[in-house]
């Protein structure tokens, strides 16, 4: 695990974005493509910002292929909508091709449906190799979720690729889609971004792994072979 404390959350996202635009023309050095899934939240935000602002004209954006790790059942126009959040901030703003983004089907009739077409999607994406991302962005809830993997839920026993998943606890109770814990850890690159004091007890279960993953989700992450990527701000870090 690489574990990054910031001063604040402006540099927090400085820092990520950087370290997101390496891991991609890394990626695309060797493979010649970038496959990434975003997150939806209020840290992220900011970095989608930053990347936009900052690299829009140096990160070979026709290389990505771009995929969100989770969302609520709504319409990408929702307010709701972790794809539509990075549509707005990111994917709207540099120079991508809509061939390469490939949200959540939430025009089909149920979650349930939508997680069983994205799966179908990826897996198409990626035939025929394994399903492996080069980056999976998360954010961490103030109960433990990551992605829309909530505590004691079972979208935790999933495995499949992508699961349905209930409302969690947090407003609004809207079904969600999520990557499960066999992509998740599958990837070459996991990051998660977490700031605010709200988040400091989560992010000490994260680190310390004193938890089970049942009661606090996020600690079920961990890729292997990947890399384990931690970005907080000083207000989040673990003491």
């Amino acid at each position: 695990m690489e574990y990054h404390i910031c001063e604040e959350s402006a540099q927090l996202a400085s820092v990520a974005a950087a370290r997101i635009r390496d891991i991609a023309m890394a990626a695309i050095h060797t493979s010649g493509r970038f496959t990434i899934a975003l997150t939806g939240g209020s840290t992220p935000e900011k970095t989608y910002e930053y990347l936009a602002e900052h690299y829009v004209n140096d990160s070979h954006w026709e290389k990505w292929a771009v995929f969100v790790g989770d969302d609520r059942f709504v319409p990408p126009d929702h307010t709701a909508s972790n794809f539509g959040m990075g549509h707005r901030l990111l994917l709207s703003r540099v120079p991508i091709e809509k061939g390469q983004i490939f949200p959540v089907p939430t025009h089909l009739a149920s979650a349930e449906q939508a997680a069983a077409e994205y799966q179908k999607t990826i897996e198409k994406y990626f035939s025929p190799h394994p399903c492996i991302f080069d980056l999976i962005l998360l954010g961490v809830g103030d109960d433990g979720h990551t992605a829309s993997l909530f505590p004691k839920a079972p979208a935790l026993n999933a495995i499949s690729l992508v699961t349905h998943s209930p409302p969690g606890t947090l407003p609004p109770p809207i079904d969600r889609v999520t990557f499960t814990y066999p992509l998740i850890n599958a990837a070459r690159h996991v990051m998660f971004m977490a700031s605010g004091e709200k988040k400091r007890p989560v992010i000490s279960d994260l680190i310390a792994r004193k938890k089970f993953a049942v009661d606090c989700p996020a600690i079920g992450v961990n890729p292997y072979p990947g890399k384990l990527l931690v970005y907080v701000d000083r207000d989040a870090a673990a003491t």
